[in-house]
């Protein structure tokens, strides 16, 4: 696809999640929340649903969850316009209670189609129930910053897949908090992978080395310092 067919089709997606009456989600809804970012991009973030500013705005992560996602994107000097962000479920649960298991299943193929359309190289999940889509079994806690390949019935063929907390949940805790600024920091590597993995990259990457060590020293970094990380271009 070229970049207008890609951006046309994500539209029309965009268009049948704001008029979509597939389950009881859409009653207590103000807007949907399909999702957002570049149409060309080799990484794609998926969140579980949409929350209270998120409803009220019909965009991703723009509560304090969204801000903490734009501060880990920032340790990767890539901005939310640099990926495409989106979640299992496009209208909030009431109360923010998780999704119920026909809830996913009346939006899994708006979500299938979005990857279809974008093809990424990498997933990253953010919290457990868009890991359970990705890697069906694993627990959060065991899995985050690790990567698996990616089911192709998902909409992603060739794709990996990566685990992280969700921002929410490192607001609620200093310790998920630190652990997701180290995860992040693997990031950068886990796209050389799957950009391996698939034999092919849009553009030449980093060398695996150079990721690998940018990734060491983020690590180590305080979470309120910028690391100084590889730049791995995502188009």
């Amino acid at each position: 696809m070229t970049h207008d067919e890609r951006q046309t089709a994500l539209d029309e997606v965009a268009a049948q999640v704001r008029a979509c009456t597939r389950c009881r989600l859409h009653e207590t809804r103000s807007n949907a929340v399909p999702g957002e970012g570049s149409a060309d991009t080799e990484v794609v973030f998926v969140g579980e649903g949409p929350g209270f500013h998120e409803d009220r705005l019909g965009r991703p992560f723009v509560g304090r969850a969204g801000d903490l996602l734009t501060k880990f994107l920032g340790t990767l000097r890539w901005q939310r316009d640099d990926v495409f962000i989106t979640n299992v479920v496009k209208c909030r649960p009431p109360e923010n209670r998780d999704p119920e298991p026909d809830e996913v299943a009346a939006c899994a193929p708006y979500l299938q189609r979005q990857l279809e359309v974008l093809d990424p190289a990498l997933i990253v999940t953010l919290g457990r129930h868009s890991l359970g889509r990705f890697m069906p079994g694993e627990r959060i806690s065991q899995a985050h910053g690790t990567v698996r390949p990616v089911d192709p019935a998902t909409g992603a063929a060739g794709a990996m897949a990566f685990a992280l907390y969700h921002p929410a949940a490192a607001l609620r805790s200093t310790e998920v908090e630190r652990q997701s600024y180290a995860d992040v920091a693997r990031i950068p590597a886990a796209l050389v992978e799957a950009r391996a993995r698939r034999g092919e990259g849009r553009q030449p990457a980093a060398d695996d080395a150079t990721v690998q060590q940018a990734a060491a020293a983020a690590i180590a970094t305080p979470p309120d310092v910028i690391p100084d990380v590889a730049d791995v271009t995502l188009f």
